[in-house]
């Protein structure tokens, strides 16, 4: 081990690269995305962060840090750990408050002076095994980070081998390996530990504790130079963990009182759909969709999104970035379900593995969708419930451009507006205007007694002439039995 630590050339952090983080985050990516921060954000150990005046959401992310050691440029996997000298403890501090305008670059959000504090010793890399390095985190003496490189999505050495084919990693530069879950949001006076240890290694080597004190800054930003702080509680769940660590209460299933959402788990759509064409809706089906998981049943109100057909022009406008597909899988909420006209193209995925995991851990009821479904296989064990026309591997852009959300769509054949009730289930998916749902599934539910009396009369060896439907005779045996 050694105690020198440079100011490195370049500092490259990693967004998310942790399976607990992926988990708690409900998405896991395909690939590493990387930021830069910026040198001037490097500390040592013993020093303090300033969280500046009109901010609420600071916070810590404690994480393994490689210092390259000879540059590396196109340098194999195999080959890339012997590119990294050294290993330490980063805390690699964040401020959620400013991290909506910047768009996943983190200029602002992770830059700030002293948000990259390091240290305090180096252990050497090439005397410990890169996939069994820990990382622990304490927040005023309480662990709250506990997790070791195995945990990594992916190794180590593949960040050093990936960011090689794209520049050269100078001697001293820093990476930052991304953090597990616990991140949490800290508060002026809270004293943050960071320490990288290999604990089965020879010698047991550590970074020792890097030690940050959380300041409270008094210089506000200037509201005529940039856009400003800003927070909402999609920015506080993040920054805290979760929705109860941000002391929010969880939404409750949107848009269906606990009584009618449970006597819509109870009607089976056959039955819906019958009496919804009793009052004149005979376009209530949305055709041609079957369920990924058999047996599922779904009920919940429509949050909608319309993909238009492909065009360069519109696709580069709307289809790259934090487009509408994006936006509502990160915004749905728990009870609600995701309705996607796709112009009844099975040819198409119109959704994926990653958004599902989004929507599982939004709460989402389900999804339906008029076209198809990629990572079909991966959807079906996530768990997340989809009615589509079936499998297809294509990504988007192929055939759809995604336009807008909450809007009104057709869906299969079916008008579907923002909040309308949809239920599916092995027969297929209606959509329930919500002035109706309560008078619909009484009247259902009423006619699954009335089915079930009936069925048993069959059984018994009664012909169905008269019976079903009933006649006046039977429908007064009926009455009398419920008598």
């Amino acid at each position: 081990m050694t105690d020198s630590i440079g100011r490195p050339g370049k500092i490259i952090a990693i967004h998310l690269s942790y399976a607990s983080r992926a988990q708690q985050r409900g998405r896991r990516p395909a690939a590493p995305s990387y930021f830069f921060k910026a040198a001037s954000s490097v500390a040592a150990s013993g020093g303090t962060v300033e969280r500046p005046a009109g901010t609420e959401l600071l916070a810590f992310e404690g994480e393994i840090a490689l210092v390259i050691g000879a540059p590396a440029r196109h340098v194999s996997l195999e080959d890339a750990w012997s590119h990294v000298a050294s290993v330490t403890a980063a805390n690699d501090l964040g401020l959620y408050d400013l991290r909506a305008n910047d768009k996943g670059s983190n200029v602002r959000s992770k830059g700030g002076d002293g948000y990259t504090p390091l240290g305090p010793r180096l252990i050497d890399a090439q005397s410990i095994d890169p996939n069994d390095i820990r990382v622990r985190t304490w927040v005023n003496g309480t662990l709250r980070q506990d997790d070791s490189s195995s945990g990594l999505i992916f190794p180590l050495a593949q960040f050093v081998a990936d960011l090689s084919q794209h520049f050269t990693l100078e001697t001293g530069d820093v990476i930052l390996a991304g953090t597990p879950a616990g991140s949490s949001v800290i508060v002026p006076g809270d004293v943050i530990e960071v320490e990288v240890d290999a604990p089965n290694a020879p010698g047991s080597p550590t970074s020792g504790r890097l030690i940050t004190t959380v300041t409270q800054g008094s210089i506000p930003f200037d509201e005529t130079l940039g856009s400003l702080p800003a927070v909402d509680d999609t920015q506080r769940t993040e920054a805290w963990g979760s929705a109860e660590e941000a002391g929010l209460t969880p939404a409750a299933p949107s848009g269906l009182s606990a009584e009618l959402r449970a006597k819509l788990e109870k009607a089976p759509t056959a039955g819906l759909s019958a009496q919804l064409r009793k009052r004149g809706h005979h376009q209530c089906f949305i055709d041609g969709v079957a369920a990924n998981i058999p047996g599922t049943k779904i009920v919940g109100t429509a949050r909608t999104l319309r993909f238009i057909p492909a065009r360069p022009d519109l696709f580069a406008s709307h289809g790259g970035g934090y487009n509408a597909q994006k936006r509502l899988f990160d915004a749905v909420c728990e009870g609600e379900v995701i309705v996607i006209e796709a112009r009844g193209d099975a040819t198409t995925g119109t959704l994926g593995d990653i958004l599902a995991l989004r929507a599982t851990a939004r709460g989402a009821a389900g999804v339906v969708t008029d076209g198809g479904v990629r990572d079909f296989d991966e959807v079906v064990r996530i768990g997340l419930p989809v009615f589509s026309q079936g499998a297809h591997p294509s990504v988007l852009g192929r055939k759809h451009v995604p336009w807008e959300l909450d809007v009104t769509i057709g869906c299969g054949g079916a008008a579907v507006q923002p909040g309308d009730v949809i239920v599916g289930d092995g027969d297929g998916v209606v959509v329930i205007p919500p002035s109706l749902a309560e008078e619909v599934v009484d009247a259902t539910l009423a006619q699954e007694d009335e089915d079930a009396w009936i069925a048993t009369q069959v059984e018994a060896g009664h012909p169905v002439d008269g019976l079903f439907p009933m006649n006046a005779e039977w429908r007064a045996k009926y009455e009398a039995s419920r008598a």
